[in-house]
């Protein structure tokens, strides 16, 4: 857990960033049940292929995996429950606004303890085309070329 920040990552969604463009973020609690919060202490949560919903003034993530607490027997929930996502209902009706839109999707892309807190970073995203993906990459290959030429240098 890093001490500066309070804060401890249990699972970040990599691909996003790769198939999006994110535009804005947001910070949002997870309504969780208490075995829920024991495994992903553990760090046993998956977001890959997990995606925001909202219905009548609420919003949801659907598909996110917490595997179920070893210890927890017959308390533990479904894996892959929807879960209601706590944030103010200004925030979720701009996103709603957003997300009408043409192109653009909200999206998970963290889960992490903020506080001792469960909290989910969303993003609010626009999807990248295929040359817009190959560029990223072209200029990910040649930042890490420069560094590796530095480092020899060095």
């Amino acid at each position: 857990m890093a001490k500066e920040t309070g804060t401890k990552l249990v699972a970040n969604n990599k691909k996003a960033y790769h198939d999006y463009f994110i535009e804005e973020t947001y910070e949002a609690g997870i309504e969780l049940a208490g075995t829920e919060v024991k495994s992903l202490r553990l760090g046993k949560c998956s977001i890959k292929e997990a995606w925001i919903g909202i219905d009548k003034g609420e919003i949801f993530v659907h598909g996110m995996h917490i595997s179920p607490y070893e210890m927890g027997n017959l308390f533990n929930r479904d894996p892959l429950r929807t879960r209601r996502l706590l944030m103010h209902k200004r925030e979720i009706m701009k996103l709603f606004s957003k997300s009408r839109e043409a192109g653009y999707t909200i999206m998970p892309l963290e889960v992490y303890f903020s506080k001792g807190r469960a909290k989910l970073k969303i993003g609010l995203a626009k999807g990248k085309k295929l040359y817009d993906k190959r560029e990223a990459m072209a200029k990910k290959d040649m930042k890490r070329e420069a560094e590796r030429e530095y480092k020899l240098k060095v």
